[in-house]
């Protein structure tokens, strides 16, 4: 294609320099529009395939985290209007405080399906606070401070998680769904932490297990737990503000979404104004 292209230039140049007249300018002409309509194409494919597009290698829910990110992926003109239709910041968000056990197959399924997809959709007019302790008990006495009901698995699980919420940030909630989702959640925890939050090494996860921080973060859900008034008789219990009550219980299990869109005092975003889905809610 380039050599063609070099042709084609050379002869374009060529016609006109040389001194033509009468007939053969008229000869000439269709000759060198002829030329200059190909060179156009192929300079148009030649630019087109040299200059390939940056890939994205972000998750949906960064894309417009960062200019950068957002150049990348390409979505500069749909961040900026998520960002012009923001809702107020001096209007509080809904919180959200999910109390769950990690094997739980009923919190499973309320997060995988309810809570991780509210949050993704709904992030700037709500909060999530997520303890993993639900119906253990602390046993000090014993070699394993902890019981917990679906096993010695499940406490493990449990340590896992409230160690990646004190480790990673921001990230912890998207490493969560990932181990919940997965159809082994202990075995996911190293590979969802490195999809998901990268710079933090499990060596560092490890020795939060290992040491006195698993410890104490596990006695802080405990302590958490144990304060809920009314105080929890099942899992996954949720509390919305701050506050416990059946009606809001039913509201956020079997429709979380559109509860959050309903108790949001701002603004609501477009997002909100789809028909509500009921769903049915379980508990361990």
């Amino acid at each position: 294609m380039r050599l063609i292209g070099r042709f084609l230039r050379s002869s374009v140049k060529l016609s006109l320099r040389l001194p033509l007249r009468g007939p053969q300018i008229s000869n000439m002409k269709p000759f060198a529009l002829l030329c200059v309509f190909l060179l156009l194409c192929i300079d148009r494919d030649i630019s087109g395939t040299s200059h390939s597009k940056p890939s994205c290698r972000f998750p949906p829910s960064q894309w417009c985290r960062s200019l950068e990110i957002a150049i990348a992926c390409n979505v500069q003109k749909q961040c900026m209007e998520v960002n012009a239709t923001r809702p107020n910041q001096a209007v509080p968000p809904v919180s959200v405080t999910l109390y769950y056990e990690s094997l739980c197959p009923d919190c499973r399924v309320f997060i995988v399906q309810q809570l991780f997809p509210t949050w993704t959709m709904l992030q700037d007019i709500m909060t999530v606070t997520l303890v993993p302790y639900g119906n253990a008990r602390e046993n000090p006495s014993a070699t394993s401070p902890f019981i917990c009901q679906h096993g010695e698995p499940e406490c493990r699980g449990n340590l896992i998680e409230a160690c990646m919420i004190h480790l990673t940030g921001p990230s912890a909630f998207q490493i969560i769904y990932c181990m919940e989702s997965a159809e082994n959640v202990l075995n996911a925890a190293q590979p969802c932490l490195q999809l998901y939050a990268p710079s933090v090494s499990w060596s560092n996860v490890d020795s939060c297990l290992k040491g006195d921080l698993g410890r104490r973060l596990m006695h802080a859900n405990a302590v958490m737990t144990r304060a809920l008034h009314p105080a929890h008789t099942h899992v996954p219990w949720v509390t919305v503000n701050g506050e416990y009550t059946g009606d809001n219980e039913d509201k956020a299990l079997s429709s979380l979404f559109h509860f959050v869109c309903q108790l949001y005092k701002g603004v609501t975003p477009p997002v909100c104004n789809g028909a509500p889905v009921r769903l049915n809610r379980s508990f361990c």
